[in-house]
């Protein structure tokens, strides 16, 4: 929340760097201002810049009493007016812990390996929004990116701020440069930029590197023990493989090697030459995955002490006080797992993908079809976990190192689905999710394990997912309905491998709930890649294709063209979170008249906000908040727009499914 205030300046002046107003920004009387400072209380100031004094204060917005910060302008400073209108407000929320600067280097506070980490996504989630993501044409440009800069909210969540110096450039246009005095922080500026002038959004980049640095070793970027500075240190000890030395102590044994290794490596790129290095969208990704892998190591400690109604309490409703309070300290504890499993993927996205799906990754096992027969009990119908269009699907145990059959209960379960040689879909299918999948790495993203072919036998075998298909839970009334906060975590969830996949320019053509898989964690992950497709080459907008998916879910320009683009999958997107709000099924044929389609029905609904309560999941039992709901739904009908154009992508929704979660908290 930002809120605005007025008494500086009369009116904005034209600079490069000035971006109109946002109308959700209040405007406070100085009055006001003076008010919730207590004339500007000395006690109450909580920190100082080269723009003036920051104060804490209370003030009074929507009938709400809200702890606020108020920066306010020093008139004797070097920094004044253009710095106020490039940031356009000066009144901001109240973020109680501080920078990251304070707990990093003045408080000496204890951050746990997985904190720093949940710390470092948010900042480089909030510079990516800023890059790519304001809904203008042209991305902000922060310039001055550093530790005293994240600023942590009271769970830890960090936002980036501060944005006196900051400039616009073309979002489109990835090496455009804007021209512009160097301006920055010692230790953090981009050399390319202070040498030329030139400032990209790969100068934030360079600046976050050095923030990662500083996040690892518990070093400043300019600490004085250091005769190079920090930079130049780690780099050479990264050279002379005392990469262990620079770890800051308090972590050193909290860290997994592999996880270690992928951070520096993140790192590294950041602080290339201004080319080679990342897009933060990248370094996002990848620090997610870096995420996932010590929650992988973690738990691969852990896992002995968890019981499996541990993992679903959380998730669903409960009729009697005490079960809702044990409910609330269980989601607490899940919550800040879940949270520390962002999950995309994507440093890089794929492991050297061949163009156009050439051949599967080495890394894949090849299985003998008389292992896979042993593993399930030779296809037993009890050990059958599910069927559809590519065959059937069985449930199978193999021995956790080497992938070899084993006994029923003994090494880890698998998924085996097998070719139905007369079925309508086939080879080629098969052949795509094996290329596919085996070159790509993302927590909300079936992993595919390996696959067999021993003509005419064609078999895939993926990790098992116990708590089957988001469909099952949604539609079933024989188990407890999923709660509001559950289905809000599985939707990011699938927003999360979306964007994974569209960021590779991949299109997963045939998303719908029976396809979105949930693991012990009820973790949703993106499953059937038989119809992935690449998006369309440069200069091209669309891809011409057969037309397959699913009724009810398939985009209407699909339909009717062949043209499928990645808006077709947030079309598909849109229904399935229709169906979590409404706990009905894209088509319903045992309907009513006019509610069989649930896209026609609940766009009927969409003028009358007070139709609401008709539209969300009786199951739920109102246990939701208003605004979120009202905003879920907004978002929804966003995305099943008819024009293509209008619908958001799939990191605004998943931008948006956050900020609607925040709102359950």
């Amino acid at each position: 929340m930002f809120l605005a205030t007025g008494d500086v300046m009369e009116s904005e002046p034209s600079t490069s760097s000035s971006i109109q107003r946002s109308q959700a920004c209040r405007h406070f009387e100085f009055h006001e201002i003076l008010l919730a400072t207590k004339n500007f209380d000395e006690s109450l100031v909580i920190g100082s810049g080269g723009f003036g004094k920051v104060y804490k204060g209370n003030i009074i917005y929507e009938s709400s009493l809200l702890v606020v910060a108020i920066k306010r302008l020093d008139s004797m400073s070097n920094q004044g007016a253009t710095e106020f209108w490039a940031e356009m407000i000066l009144m901001y929320e109240y973020m109680p812990n501080g920078t990251l600067d304070d707990h990093l280097h003045k408080l000496g506070s204890h951050l746990s390996w997985l904190q720093r980490l949940n710390i470092c996504i948010g900042a480089s989630r909030g510079l990516h929004y800023l890059h790519t993501g304001t809904g203008i044409e042209s991305g902000v440009i922060h310039r001055d990116v550093k530790c005293s800069n994240i600023l942590l909210h009271e769970n830890w969540a960090a936002k980036i701020a501060d944005f006196g110096l900051s400039k616009i450039g073309p979002i489109n246009q990835p090496s455009t440069y804007v021209n512009t005095h160097v301006k920055g922080t010692f230790g953090y500026l981009d050399p390319n930029y202070y040498a030329t002038g030139k400032l990209t959004r790969k100068s934030d980049v360079y600046a976050f590197g050095v923030v990662l640095l500083e996040v690892l070793c518990r070093k400043r970027s300019t600490d004085r023990s250091l005769d190079e500075g920090l930079v130049t240190w780690v780099q050479d000890s990264i050279k002379e493989g005392n990469l262990k030395h620079i770890i800051d102590s308090d972590i050193r044994n909290e860290i997994s090697p592999k996880c270690l290794k992928e951070f520096v490596r993140i790192a590294e790129r950041c602080l290339h030459n201004s080319p080679k290095r990342p897009t933060m969208a990248e370094v996002l990704f990848g620090l997610e995955y870096v995420v996932a892998l010590q929650v992988k190591f973690n738990n691969s400690l852990q896992f002995a002490g968890r019981t499996i109604f541990d993992r679903m309490v959380n998730l669903f409703s409960f009729s009697s006080n005490r079960e809702r309070e044990k409910a609330a300290i269980l989601a607490q504890r899940d919550s800040k797992l879940l949270s520390t499993r962002k999950d995309h993927n994507m440093f890089p996205v794929m492991k050297e993908v061949p163009a156009y799906f050439q051949s599967p990754s080495p890394s894949l096992k090849i299985f003998k079809f008389v292992d896979l027969e042993k593993a399930t009990r030779k296809f037993s119908p009890d050990l059958l976990l599910g069927e559809g269009g590519f065959g059937q699907v069985f449930l199978g145990w193999v021995e956790q190192n080497t992938l070899a059959p084993s006994k029923k209960g003994v090494g880890i379960a698998v998924a085996v689905k097998r070719l139905n040689q007369e079925g309508l879909q086939g080879h080629g299918e098969w052949l795509t999710e094996v290329t596919f999948l085996g070159h790509i790495a993302h927590p909300n993203i079936i992993r595919l394990l390996g696959y067999c072919k021993d003509e005419p036998e064609h078999l895939l075998v993926y990790e098992y997912m116990p708590n089957k298909s988001y469909d099952y839970l949604l539609f079933t009334d024989t188990i407890e309905p999923l709660s509001w906060g559950a289905r809000l975590l599985i939707m990011i969830g699938v927003a999360r491998g979306l964007t994974c996949l569209h960021s590779a320019k991949l299109m997963y053509r045939g998303l719908k709930s029976g396809d979105i898989l949930l693991d012990e964690d009820f973790n949703a992950k993106l499953g059937d890649f038989g119809l992935v497709k690449y998006g369309p080459k440069t200069g091209e907008t669309h891809v011409s294709t057969r037309v397959m998916g699913t009724y009810g879910y398939a985009a209407p320009e699909y339909l009717s063209t062949g043209h499928l683009t990645t808006k077709s999958d947030i079309y598909s997107l849109g229904v399935v979170l229709m169906e979590s709000i409404t706990g009905r099924k894209a088509i319903a044929r045992n309907m009513p008249k006019g509610q069989q389609s649930l896209v026609e029905w609940t766009t009927r609904n969409k003028s009358n906000p007070r139709k609401l309560d008709k539209i969300m999941d009786p199951r739920l039992e109102h246990n939701y908040p208003i605004q979120g709901a009202i905003e879920c739904f907004a978002l929804a009908l966003r995305c099943v727009s008819n024009d293509p154009k209008f619908r958001p992508s799939s990191e605004e929704v998943l931008q948006s499914l956050e900020r609607i979660y925040a709102l359950h908290q």
